[in-house]
């Protein structure tokens, strides 16, 4: 072999064994996306959730205890985590409008990876119904619309369709059933039987869990586990000094069959109501252990980045009120763990981080992790305080809710302080504010904004809040579509 043969062999061997090192090194993602989920677990300190494990896993990563989306409803909060855009960048405030008849050029979470060599599955909710992007996935598992089980329950939903009504089953259902009866355990299973399919691949694997959203559907197991009269009834207080449009009727809730129409729901109902979402939360927790397991026995635990993130929060009887589709610390905070791969050198376990983070970071985060180039994004990589939870990090999260296309909520946090402006959508004109303390609780009772004795903290809040919404900003886009009967 002359020099030059020589000189090319090393600089060919060295090129294919630099690619094949680089994929080695490239983790598999795996992303738990939970629908409606609040920080109500064991690892967050809740007296009553039983959450073993994603307790466990909490103590396998890094436990963000100020998390928060971007939008309290499921198809903005999620378009955004999964093209790294606000919903205020992105335009979309609703979930009927489709993300590539307004973006058709965008590049999704799971389009980037794929593009790179990554096999990408998307298994049970990870997009909100009609969004699935199917260009993004090389595996799109087809949703389960399967809800209900007791006959009697089926039977109501047969007569009320019949008769006409427009109203959907009960909020809740206690089947003495396995878990594979339900939708989220067809999920763990084909999360289970796809990851022995993908083991030798690299894999980006979103495991969409649609519990605890309503109907608060669970097997009769997991209903077992609480005793329902335990349960405390959240005060019914509302905010005093509220702006008129800062909570809903939560017409969620109300569209389900036996829920009254009018005035508060009794006790007895809403602590069936908080049984069936802990049931719930109980349910899609079994879920995770079981993908976990076979992670672990597959021998992928030590290159695989976990996620467990929910799209946003919820109320359960706070202030009188349910469901999200606000802009309250206790809708916008949402629980975030992430576990990185157990071969990572300086990986950090079991450790709490009160960082301000946010779910648009997740985009920025996963790209960086996997040491890909990816398009400009509106978060960024939480890998810095991901490996040092205890650095300092961002003093601002901001959210958004719109209240119909005429008035825009812009909402900022300091991780103390709440305040929020609610603002004509085409001209910012400030119509209303509120202003509330979160330091030691989830729930504030009076909205100090314009109390001189808070003037100071107004002014800082303000100011962090005019940095993501100035005032002489554009009017907030708006493309989202009417609802289709």
């Amino acid at each position: 072999m002359n020099r030059i043969e020589r000189l090319f062999f090393i600089a060919f061997f060295g090129f294919f064994s630099s690619n094949v090192s680089q994929a080695q090194q490239q983790p598999n993602v795996l992303v738990f996306y939970v629908d409606d989920l609040r920080a109500e677990l064991g690892c967050y300190g809740s007296p009553t959730a039983i959450s073993p494990n994603i307790d466990k896993l909490a103590s396998e990563g890094v436990q963000f205890n100020k998390a928060y989306t971007q939008q309290a409803i499921c198809a903005p909060s999620r378009m955004s985590t999964l093209t790294g855009l606000r919903p205020e960048t992105l335009g979309i405030y609703s979930l009927f409008t489709p993300l590539r008849k307004v973006h058709k050029d965008v590049v999704t979470l799971p389009q980037l990876f794929k593009e790179n060599g990554y096999k990408t599955i998307s298994i049970g909710k990870v997009y909100h119904a009609g969004n699935d992007d199917e260009q993004s996935w090389t595996h799109l598992f087809k949703r389960d619309p399967t809800d209900y089980l007791k006959p009697e329950n089926v039977a109501l939903i047969d007569r009320l369709k019949k008769e006409g009504k427009l109203v959907k089953g009960p909020a809740f259902e206690d089947a003495d059933v396995e878990d594979e009866a339900y939708k989220d355990g067809r999920v763990a299973k084909n999360a289970i039987e796809t990851l022995h399919q993908v083991k030798d691949d690299k894999f980006l694997m979103f495991v969409g869990l649609s519990k605890p959203h309503l109907p608060f559907n669970a097997p009769k197991k997991y209903w077992d586990l609480y005793d329902k009269n335990k349960f405390a009834i959240p005060s019914k207080e509302k905010p005093q000094g509220a702006y008129r449009l800062a909570l809903t009727n939560w017409g969620e809730l109300k569209a389900y069959y036996g829920i009254p129409q009018e005035g508060d729901l009794d006790d007895d109902l809403t602590r069936t109501l908080i049984h069936g979402y802990h049931a719930s939360v109980s349910y899609i927790d079994a879920q995770v252990g079981k993908v976990m397991k076979t992670l672990e026995d597959l021998d992928l635990r030590k290159n695989t980045i976990i996620v467990f993130m929910s799209d946003h929060s919820y109320k359960i009887g706070e202030y009188g009120a349910w469901c999200k589709h606000s802009n309250v610390e206790i809708d916008v905070r949402v629980p975030l763990i992430i576990s990185r791969e157990t071969s990572h050198k300086g990986r950090k376990a079991g450790v709490i981080s009160d960082a301000l983070v946010e779910n648009v970071d997740i985009f920025s985060t996963l790209v960086d992790v996997c040491g890909l180039e990816g398009p400009p994004s509106d978060g960024k990589s939480l890998v810095p305080v991901i490996d040092n939870p205890n650095m300092p990090w961002d003093t601002v999260a901001t959210s958004v809710y719109p209240r119909g296309t005429n008035i825009m909520g812009c909402t900022a946090t300091d991780g103390q302080w709440r305040y929020t402006e609610w603002r004509d959508a085409k001209t910012q004109e400030i119509l209303g504010s509120e202003l509330y303390e979160h330091k030691n609780s989830l729930l504030s009772f009076v909205n100090v904004s314009g109390n001189p004795v808070y003037k100071r903290e107004e002014l800082h809040m303000k100011k962090l809040l005019e940095s993501q919404f100035p005032r002489n900003a554009k009017p907030f886009s708006q493309n989202d579509e009417p609802k289709k009967n």
